[in-house]
């Protein structure tokens, strides 16, 4: 689903301040935005997702944005982690999942404390009524199941080779990463100056730590978790900075069960959510938060920031494919991304007459050309690029590449 948000006075002129904010929404949340993302890039033309002027994320979001803005384009992010195809940077579903055993260990340490505290306490008051006794074992609970600084090291490593950068300072173009702190509330924007300091992948690791999945982050002293827990996307941020045109991904929206298509009895019993137990209910509510708050802000844009352009994107209410998905299921990732493209291409083409005009007063054309290829995939484009890095065919596919662009120039 496409949302155009058109600039309510047009005047003055762009100035071709592009912008981009996405949400988050855990691994399927990333492959949803890759492979609408794709879609977007190969079907604006003049639009380069790796250069532009400022970047917004959260959560899983944050780490796409931090690709981007370090020079990893919508192919490369596939080639990495939707194919598994990367030798440099190999991708398993460990570095996402690990049982977080040290979390695991210092809970169960303080078993004997708390057992001492407990038994005290009866014996201080043996009427004390007996849930309250056993209040204390809640802190045995581990604060998350998978250990997160697995991920935080991997994106070190993959934003500190040639040319990239995992300071928000050395970047050549704006990166904001938000996380909500957990002892205030607070929702803070680490690439802002006082929060810059912080390494990119440390301030990604506290914005995709969900709370029961992820342990807490200490950063300078102050605990941090997702930043979802406070604020959807943020587009607010970079249209504060002067940005014109801005793209918004939110992969997370409530399932609407009757917009779904009669597909015969047996499936539209099954449409009745509180039917998938306790999963689907706690998904159905947290999606309807997460959409909620973002329509909230999304209402103010045009109000606040009529000189701007905004596109939304997100899949559709009725989009059972993505719906009864687990949001932290890996072993989708490549049906995921294609669908993500196929239906952004979709959208794209259905509104292309107000989208063309949008684009033209930001210089960008919509290749019409493209979306109505069929023949098209997203998986096809990472193929192509794992093809062309191959060390033997690999430079002499770059040099045609350089040699086709330069004939079509004199052309």
């Amino acid at each position: 689903m496409l949302d155009l948000q058109p600039a309510v006075r047009k005047s003055p002129p762009s100035n071709r301040r592009f912008g981009l904010a996405l949400a988050g929404g855990g691994p399927l949340g990333a492959f949803y935005e890759v492979g609408t993302l794709h879609a977007i890039s190969e079907a604006c033309g003049g639009l380069d997702l790796t250069d532009l002027d400022m970047y917004v994320g959260v959560s899983a979001g944050a780490m796409i944005a931090a690709g981007l803005v370090n020079g990893y384009d919508t192919t490369d992010m596939g080639l990495v982690f939707i194919h598994n195809a990367s030798l440099e940077y190999p991708v398993h579903p460990g570095l996402f999942l690990r049982p977080a055993f040290r979390e695991f260990l210092v809970r169960t340490a303080a078993v004997p404390g708390l057992a001492t505290e407990i038994v005290k306490q009866y014996l201080r008051d043996p009427s004390k009524d007996w849930a309250e006794a056993i209040d204390p074992l809640g802190r045995l609970l581990p604060t998350g199941l998978c250990d997160n600084r697995p991920f935080e090291r991997f994106l070190a490593r993959l934003f500190s080779g040639h040319g990239r950068s995992n300071d928000f300072r050395k970047l050549r173009r704006r990166l904001y990463v938000i996380a909500t702190e957990l002892n205030s509330g607070h929702s803070i924007r680490f690439g802002e100056p006082g929060f810059d300091h912080v390494p990119i992948s440390r301030a990604i690791q506290a914005s995709t730590a969900l709370p029961g999945l992820y342990p807490p982050v200490e950063i300078d002293g102050h605990t941090y978790v997702d930043g979802a827990l406070m604020r959807t996307m943020n587009a607010s941020l970079i249209l504060d900075d002067g940005a014109d045109f801005v793209i918004c991904v939110n992969p997370l929206v409530a399932f609407d069960a009757s917009s779904v298509p009669d597909r015969g009895t047996a499936d539209r019993r099954n449409l009745d959510l509180a039917s998938g137990g306790l999963p689907v209910v706690l998904s159905q509510t947290f999606r309807a938060m997460i959409q909620s708050r973002m329509l909230v802000g999304m209402r103010t844009y045009k109000q606040d920031y009529p000189h701007a352009d905004v596109l939304l994107f997100e899949p559709d209410r009725g989009d059972d494919e993505l719906f009864f998905k687990n949001v932290f299921r890996y072993a989708d990732r490549k049906r995921l991304a294609e669908h993500a493209y196929r239906q952004t291409r979709r959208d794209l083409l259905a509104n292309a007459e107000g989208l063309q005009a949008i684009l033209a007063r930001h210089g960008l054309t919509l290749r019409l050309d493209v979306l109505e290829d069929e023949s098209r995939t997203f998986s096809a484009a990472v193929r192509e690029r794992r093809r062309r890095l191959q060390p033997l065919t690999g430079a002499l596919h770059r040099t045609l590449d350089r040699l086709e662009t330069a004939l079509q120039a004199h052309g």
